[in-house]
């Protein structure tokens, strides 16, 4: 069984998050208009390894989402869920395995 990998920078300082984001609306909103919302770059990363899902990434200049090119579009949407949840410091459940956040 391959492990997967979703790496992210630490979350957002309190008070540089614009918006207010619950649990809810992290989950039901379509993902490019959550994305919007958030001012968050979404980018394709140059790794093709099938076991990186993605990538937050935050800099003082907002938040940017690497994620893998070809991978499966509801693969996609709960790994920038999951990393949009944790940078914005909003509790989610985890994904299940295969799958695990690392930080660094």
């Amino acid at each position: 069984m391959n492990t997967f990998d979703q790496v992210q920078t630490p979350t957002l300082p309190p008070g540089d998050s614009q918006v207010a984001l619950s649990p809810g609306h992290l989950l039901d909103a379509p993902l490019l208009d959550l994305l919007a919302e958030l001012d968050v770059t979404l980018d394709e990363s140059s790794i093709t390894d099938p076991e990186f899902t993605g990538a937050a990434v935050v800099t003082r200049d907002g938040v940017v989402l690497s994620m893998r090119s070809g991978q499966p579009d509801w693969e996609r949407d709960a790994v920038a869920r999951v990393l949009l949840s944790r940078v914005h410091n909003v509790p989610l459940s985890p994904l299940p395995e295969p799958y695990r956040i690392t930080e660094v």
